[in-house]
């Protein structure tokens, strides 16, 4: 039978047109009296029994008529068909895209720098005081798709200056919008001049737009690169079956968190406090469990305290790790090497891995056990040296 179905393309129709006649009779049976149902299951009986029998394409041609004809006069046709059999696969594939993202693998993107360099939020580059060439099309759309990199560039058609920079925007959640107004030489208008990209928090300043620039016929207004943050797939499965360990990078909900302005975001810290333990922060840039320091022996932590300990913290510097640092500010509860966070039952302490740069336990304090949602799994793009499961 399954060796005809990929032989035969009647077997193959038969086969559809008794799947689509049960659907259509599973939907109008209570509405059908008991002989109509009687005859549309007759004819379908008998379309199988010739399926199973594997009998020839004449004698299969008759039944699929004799089918055909007892659903033309006992099952009521519905408008537009294609269009509903169109409309139902694309529902299921909706229902089955949201039950494999609720319970086993969700999109997140990283937003910021909070955990670099593990895991890189979006960068901006100021290109217009470096010797640079605007890459050709092909070459800017590669790296669009392989690294995730697009660059930004007006150039001046006469000499001026840029005179004012409008409030930062933030449009739909995930794109940025920027609005600056430069002054022509010879003009009297201003002209506008609106910048698409991603959510950086830092875009005006990493840009250039913050300060006030001068530029001539022919100089970049604009000339910055940018790239975009890691996107992976977050392991909605494994705390099913296992409680969050230390060192596991955890991605969770901000709701009900107090100290977190933002209520409907997600962020990805990595897990640091267990339950019940006495978190603390020394001036060697280790955190301390009860006392007891960790170190780059620790599993997950071999990189976080990987930095050179007689180098002090830098703020910003590619790919350096600066282990977990005190933060002198109002705000944070860990300002010293004598204050400790208790860590209660059903709770954790999470840090980032980049702490200069980073909203987290140490200014919130406990996050819930119920807020966590899954591990950080797989990096999908853009493909870097972080691509894959390297980051874990």
């Amino acid at each position: 039978m399954r060796l005809q179905w990929f032989l035969s393309g009647t077997v193959r129709q038969a086969t559809d047109l008794c799947k689509h006649v049960r659907r259509l009779l599973r939907a109008q049976r209570d509405v059908m009296p008991p002989q109509a149902v009687e005859a549309v299951n007759a004819a379908l009986k008998q379309t199988r029994a010739a399926l199973r029998d594997e009998a020839e394409d004449a004698a299969l041609n008759k039944q699929m008529a004799q089918l055909e004809e007892a659903s033309r006069k006992w099952i009521k046709p519905y408008p537009n068909a294609e269009w509903r059999e169109n409309i139902e696969v694309f529902l299921v594939a909706i229902v089955v895209a949201m039950a494999i993202r609720t319970f086993f693998l969700q999109p997140f993107k990283i937003p910021t720098g909070s955990m670099e360099p593990t895991l890189f939020g979006i960068e901006c580059t100021d290109l217009r005081d470096q010797p640079f060439q605007m890459p050709n099309p092909l070459a800017r759309f590669w790296d669009v798709i392989y690294s995730g990199t697009i660059y930004h560039e007006i150039i001046a058609p006469e000499g001026g200056e840029v005179v004012r920079v409008g409030r930062l925007e933030h449009v739909l959640g995930f794109i940025n919008r920027q609005t600056m107004w430069v002054q022509y030489r010879g003009r009297e208008r201003e002209a506008p001049y609106t910048i698409w990209c991603g959510p950086d928090d830092h875009f005006e300043m990493r840009t250039g737009l913050t300060r006030r620039s001068v530029f001539n016929k022919g100089e970049p207004i604009v000339r910055f690169k940018e790239v975009a943050g890691d996107h992976l797939f977050v392991d909605r499965l494994t705390y099913n079956f296992r409680r969050p360990r230390r060192g596991d990078i955890v991605v969770f909900k901000t709701k009900g968190i107090a100290g977190i302005r933002d209520q409907d975001q997600f962020y990805i810290k990595r897990l640091v406090g267990l339950p019940g333990e006495t978190v603390s922060i020394g001036l060697d840039q280790h955190a301390r469990i009860n006392g007891q320091r960790l170190d780059a022996s620790t599993p997950h932590f071999e990189n976080v305290y990987g930095f050179d300990p007689k180098a002090p913290p830098q703020e910003g510097k590619y790919g350096q790790y600066n282990g977990h640092v005190l933060q002198d500010r109002p705000d944070s509860q860990l300002r010293t090497p004598a204050d400790t966070i208790e860590v209660p039952s059903r709770s954790y302490l999470v840090f980032g891995d980049n702490t200069l740069n980073s909203l987290d336990s140490r200014y919130w304090g406990k996050l819930p056990e119920e807020n966590v949602i899954g591990k950080s799994w797989f990096v999908y793009w853009p493909i870097s040296g972080r691509f894959g499961w390297g980051q874990q």
